[in-house]
């Protein structure tokens, strides 16, 4: 009679069916977690990288304020521009001398 009892009042009840419903958006979300974390590690790995590009400019840019040459490709510009000629008005100096050779 118990037994019975208890199956009528299971079955009045939806107990069962929210606790899958629960279970299946516990699924959802542990998935969207997952996805969530995977793009974040992505994003994460993204940004070391570019902390390591900043980390070279700015050795170039120390390097270029002690008055080092730039390294690196010259741009097109540069070395396709015709040379500069020299003003008339400025006075050409003489070419030093070089001294002379030791044997």
């Amino acid at each position: 009679m118990l037994k019975r009892f208890w199956n009528w009042l299971l079955g009045k009840t939806t107990v069962d069916e929210k606790v899958v419903e629960v279970v299946q958006e516990v699924k959802e979300d542990i998935q969207e977690v997952r996805a969530r974390a995977k793009r974040v590690a992505e994003e994460a790995k993204d940004v070391v990288k570019a902390v390591k590009e900043v980390a070279a400019q700015s050795k170039d840019v120390v390097a270029a304020a002690k008055g080092a040459p730039r390294k690196g490709r010259k741009p097109a510009a540069k070395k396709n521009a015709p040379a500069p000629t020299a003003p008339a008005t400025e006075a050409k100096t003489a070419p030093r001398k070089r001294a002379p050779r030791r044997k």
